[in-house]
């Protein structure tokens, strides 16, 4: 088999080239137009803008090779941006036209019940078949997906209607989740990311005769009415602390209050030698276990998403950091669902004297595995200058040359994640300030320590070592308005207690965007997700110290929600 995979420059195309090595396959990378003419299967992934993506194929020659390609009946595999772009049109990208096979556009989600971009782990539907499994696709498993645009269903329309494998639903919408027709196949989702669910898709197409993948028969247009839930599961995400320990080795380690260092009295935890966790001295860097083995037993144990923190003195100049780049890239060859990055995404110059933009940065460690990047400090200071800007001290357009702005024209909102550390400001219950809209008073039957308090809560940088004067509503308009996909919502007051999450802080930041949010601080035991759930219907939240010293375990949490009657993924 002469399978080939087509990069367009600017998409993660490093976790697919994981899954097909990881399942015993050879391949070759679209370098030429020449290349097109010795494929004989052609797998085309990625993330990332419509319009980018069209453009990074004009510029490289590649486009009309394409079309050809596809034109001679060879199989295709389109998977995200490599599905869309078989499409008329798309909104994101108003004057850039697709190849048109299919005759229909792609539009944004209505955000109107839901959070925009659609971000998770959600189940799919057939069309065209009585059984429940056909081209490795499952009806019982969950696909991760992550876009702001899709293909709306309309069994009204017979023409693009035929192209139709599943759909998905999410909202009150169904859309389109996966095309297959002649030697077409195409998914929204990615199988890459998708666990054993989308390692088995992988190998199904795969390992058929590649006759058999070019003679799919049209679907039969069926409607296909909302249903009264979707199938979006909330995800769980194990997040790790990498830094440097004193003999220069990267360890996940976990602090309280930002202090990774074990104390003078501390009693270390049991080694854990699987880990690559060692027992620790006092006043030495806490460490919990090497990243990549972790990154591969949460994974194992069915962690939704995974984030590699980068706390290590190299982000201040992350191009050089080739060991966390190393990290990465390893993780990514061991873990089959979504990688975040953060730390150092930023614009920053090199020793040297080089300037390196974010976008460069993001795109390295993209290339390195890593499918979504999180900006935390320089999030804050793009959103005083865009307030600053504004005549009003409110919000206007960014100006384009924001981290944020930048990673997300290239790759997509759904791309970047804001980081976001606030801490309480306690102010006389009948405060008239700037911030009395966002007030928070705590309850006559809640913790003692906060009756008759009031409070709202201010945005810091440099990991809460800085206040700035901004509030984390904010924070979190100003960065839905710059582009952000998704907000880490983590805080300063709850983290390392073990009390829970701060339910008020989640619900003040979750009524006040329109993107997805994840809850992190504060968790100590498997009850605290169910009521983060239950409580602000976020989509995901995330959990550190609990899961490296295996206090609770990923399985747990998951039989918690299930009891709960929470949608989880097992």
């Amino acid at each position: 088999m002469g399978l080939y995979l087509l990069d367009y420059g600017a998409g993660n195309v490093r976790s697919l080239a994981n899954t097909i090595k990881k399942l015993g396959y050879e391949f070759e990378w679209i370098s030429s137009p020449a290349d097109f003419l010795k494929a004989t299967s052609l797998i085309f992934p990625g993330v990332g803008a419509f319009g980018t993506a069209i453009e990074g194929l004009e510029s490289r020659g590649l486009l009309e090779p394409l079309r050809e390609y596809i034109a001679s009946g060879k199989p295709y595999f389109g998977i995200c941006i490599g599905m869309q772009v078989l499409f008329q049109s798309s909104s994101e990208s108003p004057s850039t036209k697709g190849l048109g096979l299919i005759p229909c556009s792609i539009d944004e989600f209505d955000n109107a019940d839901k959070s925009v971009p659609h971000m998770g782990w959600n189940s799919v539907e057939f069309l065209d078949l009585a059984d429940k499994t056909h081209e490795g696709i499952d009806e019982s498993s969950h696909y991760y997906f992550v876009h702001s645009y899709r293909a709306r269903y309309d069994w009204t329309d017979a023409d693009a209607a035929q192209w139709v494998h599943t759909t998905t639903q999410y909202g009150q919408e169904v859309f389109v989740a996966s095309v297959r027709k002649g030697n077409v196949f195409g998914t929204q989702f990615h199988p890459e990311k998708s666990g054993d669910a989308g390692l088995r898709l992988l190998n199904a197409w795969l390992s058929s005769p590649e006759n058999s993948r070019t003679a799919a028969p049209p679907s039969p247009p069926l409607a296909r009415p909302p249903r009264a839930q979707d199938g979006l599961t909330k995800r769980i995400v194990a997040c790790m602390d990498v830094r440097s320990n004193d003999d220069g080795d990267l360890v996940v380690t976990k602090g309280d209050q930002y202090d990774v260092r074990e104390k003078p009295a501390a009693t270390p935890a049991p080694a854990d030698p699987s880990s690559g966790q060692q027992a620790s001295t006092a006043g030495a860097v806490r460490n919990l276990g090497k990243p990549v083995a972790l990154a591969a037993r949460y994974y194992a144990a069915g962690a939704d998403e995974l984030c590699l923190m980068n706390i290590t003195s190299f982000r201040h100049s992350p191009l050089q950091d080739q060991p966390m780049l190393a990290v990465v890239r390893a993780a990514a060859e061991e873990v089959f669902v979504p990688l975040t990055i953060g730390g150092g995404i930023k614009d920053s110059v090199d020793p040297d004297g080089t300037p390196r933009p974010a976008l460069e940065v993001a795109g390295a460690y993209f290339r390195a595995g890593a499918d979504k990047v999180s900006i935390a400090t320089e999030a804050v200071f793009a959103v005083e200058q865009m307030r600053a800007r504004a005549s009003d001290g409110g919000l206007c357009h960014g100006d384009g040359t924001s981290a944020i702005e930048t990673i997300a024209k290239a790759y997509g909102r759904q791309a970047v994640v804001v980081s976001v550390d606030p801490r309480r400001v306690y102010v006389e219950p009948g405060y008239d300030g700037p911030y009395k809209d966002e007030l928070v008073y705590g309850k006559p039957d809640g913790a003692e320590a906060e009756r008759s308090k009031a409070w709202w809560y201010q945005c810091t940088v440099k990991g809460g070592r800085e206040n700035r004067p901004l509030s984390v509503v904010q924070l979190a308009r100003g960065v839905e308005k710059l582009g952000a996909g998704e907000i880490l919502l983590n805080s300063i007051d709850r983290d390392g207690t073990g009390l829970g999450f701060d339910i008020d802080l989640v619900n003040l930041v979750r009524r006040n965007v329109r993107i997805p949010v994840v809850a992190s601080s504060g968790a100590g035991k498997a009850q605290h997700f169910v009521e983060v759930f239950q409580q602000t219907g976020v989509e995901a939240a995330l959990a550190a110290g609990i899961f490296h010293r295996e206090e609770v375990g990923i399985p747990e949490v998951k039989d918690a929600l299930v009891g709960a009657n929470i949608k989880a993924r097992r």
